[in-house]
């Protein structure tokens, strides 16, 4: 037996080992690291388990098990605490629960944080990254890449990520950076996934074998059914067990409970015969007869999550037992216990338990995280059986279903309506099917006849997840690095990263291709070589003529442009006439291959100017982050032509967020000295705040005295910084929004919940969410402020830290 370890953890299992876990064990028995790539549901986390197993199993020793948000660390510690008691820890933003303990859980932005402070981490043996696609978010992902860099070498790392396309790619990079790491990739669903479409009220086979699946040819019935738009097809179901029968109306439901009218399809329809709206109450009696229950209903939008369970309520859909509502009535009152009287109103929450009691709930950011928590809970314990969600549930909370339904294929990205990515497809759909449980897991698309089913199909088919960093230093990171390593060493660090490693193979494979066009480009010059001169410059004389003369189409010009216009035209045209390739018989010819030529060069400078930028880019962007550090004193260069950090670089050093540039050199001017502890809040909070897409906010009701001077400065200062990083060629960044100031000022100050609540466009979660973004700023002030500032920050958090905001540990 060479893996005694893995053997003896697999033997303890109730379903054993599947290969993949095995394989993966035995490398970590082995004294490796892995990167596991796998779908959701396939058991990844068991390969975490057995490095914390494997290190419990030594006298000494410890494991951090880091996720991305701290929603999954608070609930990845009350399973680890339910296994090894006391030995588990937990350290996020809002907690700190045994952080010394053998097996502690964090944010990935605590682990980084501990790196950068120089914690002596030598008893630590594995860290988990649970989850290590997020590098690819673009507002945390680069941590991931800073504490894969600075992790000490004998550290060893158990990688968990969802399937991607380039999992060789990310595990070529984690072997260069870390070394003696290896990549163990399964695409096999334990639970296999069947795919169908709702089709006018009937649940068809998306696919008619395995076989048609990896072919990516649609079922023929698919194609039968939404071929005709006069909504002629038979209105059934085909249950498991192959026979046809429709939604009708007043159907029993599996309770024997007389269900509210039902249309006979599950869309109502617009005139034009095309679908407007998914039927929901008509949708779940479908899955409950089925035995497709429970469902998870991904909907792209908070308010049709919300408007979802409203409609499923109003049509009198009860989905639990008696005995059911009693365990959820108990869990929500032990849960709620604190919710104040006042606040239960505004909240929507008797609403919100009615819903609960029959088994239907949305999931989504703008729930009071409480709320969120306890969703989670129940429909883990599977006392709810309809969860309307947006796709930020896809992201690692444990909520397995047996089925998964996508009402839209589309979604709105900020910007337009675009087409969900095959990727975006697997993520969601990897909640289908509970291992132990299910026999099969089931998709349900609903068709709205915008897709054909071979798109449809296409898009269930392909599993194309490519992994992309978002890595970029920023002040703080640099400031780290340097007081670390000095500037040379850390431009050397920063080339190591993921981002970097990326930008290089692509690199690689555009040179590899200007070089094929630059043969190209040689073979049309000698296609358009005129005997009677050089064609080239014709060519250019024809095309700079064409383009004046589409330009003179546009509308708008001034008599004056178009005048000169048409003098350049005039003139380009007597050059062309005098020209000695003019007269070539093959003129013609030769313009065709010049145009080409012409077409053709452009690319290649194209791709020139993105090698250009792509080779050293991090790097690059660091050199200009210390050029903005070195203006304004934050390092300064030593005698020895090495550079090091002032007092201003080492406050900078503790500073972390989007802000942190702005928020160093605030204190450092003493911009918010004289202010309360409400008006700290209100002018923090216009730090963090993002407005939704167009938002504007009112200055009419801000506070006024110290809070408007502050600010006022605080924006110039921003002005000043962004004029800076723009000259030092950075993006620069937006302004202080103050669309929360008021709702937090009145908040610090006291305000109920449904007076703040109505200065505001937000859900009580959004609002919870930025409250408790403000309070990490804020605590961050407490550590690196002046006495007054640490006692005025300490009173801000005291004060906005209450009621909904404290209620629950759970925090996105």
């Amino acid at each position: 037996m060479t893996h005694p370890a893995t053997e003896a953890f697999g033997a303890a299992l109730p379903f054993g080992l599947d290969p993949f876990q095995r394989q993966a064990c035995e490398l970590v028995e082995d004294g490796r690291s892995v990167l596991v790539a796998a779908p959701t549901g396939a058991g990844k986390t068991i390969v975490a388990e057995f490095a914390i197993h494997l290190t419990l199993a030594a006298p000494t020793g410890r494991v951090f098990y880091t996720t991305p948000m701290k929603a999954l660390s608070n609930q990845k510690f009350r399973e680890l605490q339910a296994v090894y008691g006391d030995d588990a820890g937990l350290l996020t933003g809002d907690s700190s629960i045994r952080g010394d303990a053998r097996v502690v859980v964090m944010t990935t932005e605590v682990l980084r944080n501990m790196l950068y402070e120089g914690r002596d981490l030598s008893d630590l043996e594995h860290v988990v990254m649970d989850e290590v696609h997020y590098l690819a978010d673009r507002f945390r992902g680069a941590v991931w890449e800073e504490v894969i860099i600075h992790l000490p070498r004998h550290v060893r790392m158990v990688s968990l990520s969802a399937t991607v396309s380039n999992a060789e790619e990310f595990g070529d990079w984690l072997q260069a950076v870390r070394g003696e790491t290896s990549l163990v990739v399964s695409e096999h669903r334990p639970v296999p996934l069947e795919g169908h479409v709702l089709v006018r009220g009937s649940l068809v086979d998306l696919f008619d074998s395995r076989g048609d699946a990896e072919q990516h040819r649609p079922s023929r019935e698919l194609v039968e059914r939404t071929r005709g738009s006069d909504g002629s097809a038979a209105h059934g179901h085909r249950d498991r067990g192959g026979h046809n029968r429709h939604v009708g109306r007043g159907q029993q439901g599996r309770k024997g409970q007389r269900r509210g009218a039902v249309a006979r399809d599950s869309f109502s329809w617009r005139g034009d015969r095309r679908p407007a709206r998914v039927d929901r109450s008509a949708l779940i009696e479908l899955l409950d007869d089925a035995s497709m229950l429970p469902a998870i209903c991904f909907i792209f939008s908070r308010k049709g999550c919300d408007a979802a369970v409203e409609q499923v309520l109003r049509g009198g859909v009860s989905l639990t037992t008696a005995e059911e509502r009693g365990e959820i009535r108990a869990l929500v009152e032990e849960r709620t216990r604190r919710l104040d009287e006042s606040d239960l109103a505004v909240l929507g929450f008797w609403e919100w338990v009615d819903g609960l009691e029959r088994g239907v709930a949305a999931h989504h950011a703008g729930l009071l995280p409480v709320f969120k928590e306890i969703v989670e809970e129940l429909f883990q314990r599977r006392l709810l059986r309809v969860v309307f969600a947006t796709e930020t549930l896809a992201l690692g909370i444990n909520m397995p279903a047996r089925t998964v339904v996508l009402e839209q294929l589309e979604k709105f990205n900020g910007e337009a309506r675009v087409r969900i990515t095959p990727g975006e497809y697997t993520q969601l759909t990897g909640r289908a099917g509970r291992r132990g449980i299910d026999t099969e897991g089931h998709s349900v698309i609903a068709w709205t006849g915008e897709q054909t089913p071979q798109e449809i199909a296409n898009l269930a088919s392909r599993r194309s997840y490519p992994l992309q960093s978002s890595f970029r230093p920023t002040y703080n990171m640099a400031v780290n690095l340097i007081d670390r390593f000095g500037v040379a060493r850390t431009r050397g660090v920063l080339e190591t990263s993921f981002a970097q490693f990326q930008a290089d193979r692509s690199v690689v494979q555009l040179a590899r291709k200007v070089v094929d066009q630059r043969a190209s480009l040689a073979g049309y010059a000698e296609s358009m070589t005129c005997h009677l001169g050089d064609f080239a410059e014709y060519a250019a004389l024809r095309r700079e003529s064409s383009d004046l003369e589409r330009e003179s189409q546009r509308n708008g010009m001034s008599h004056a442009e178009r005048d000169a216009l048409q003098h350049r035209l005039r003139d380009l045209r007597a050059l062309m006439r005098s020209h000695p390739c003019h007269a070539c018989p093959e003129r013609e010819s030769h313009a065709r291959w010049g145009e080409r030529y012409w077409r053709l060069r452009r690319d290649v400078d194209k791709a020139d100017q993105q090698i250009s930028r792509r080779t050293g880019q991090v790097a690059e962007r660091f050199d200009r982050i210390c050029d903005v550090l070195r203006t304004l004193e934050y390092v300064v260069p030593g005698d020895d032509g090495e550079s090091s950090v002032t007092e201003a670089g080492d406050r900078l050093r503790r500073i972390y967020g989007e802000r942190d540039l702005l928020v160093a050199e605030s204190l450092r001017r003493g911009l918010w000295t004289h202010l309360d502890a409400a008006d700290l809040a209100a002018l923090v909070c216009a730090l963090v705040f993002e407005p939704r897409r167009g938002e504007q906010a009112s200055e009419r009701h801000l506070p006024g005295g110290p809070f408007r001077d502050a600010l006022a400065a605080t924006t110039t200062l921003w002005a000043e910084l962004d004029d800076l990083e723009r000259a030092k060629r950075l993006p620069g960044s937006e302004p202080p929004q103050t669309g929360l100031s008021v709702a937090m000022h009145r908040w610090a100050r006291g305000a109920h919940l449904d007076v703040v609540l109505r200065d505001t466009d937000l859900a009580a979660g959004d609002f919870v969410r930025w409250v408790r973004q403000t309070v990490d700023v804020l605590e961050q002030l407490q550590d690196v402020g002046t006495a007054r500032i640490r006692r005025t920050a300490r009173d801000a958090v005291e004060r906005i830290r209450r009621g909904v905001v404290d209620l629950g540990q759970e925090a996105s």
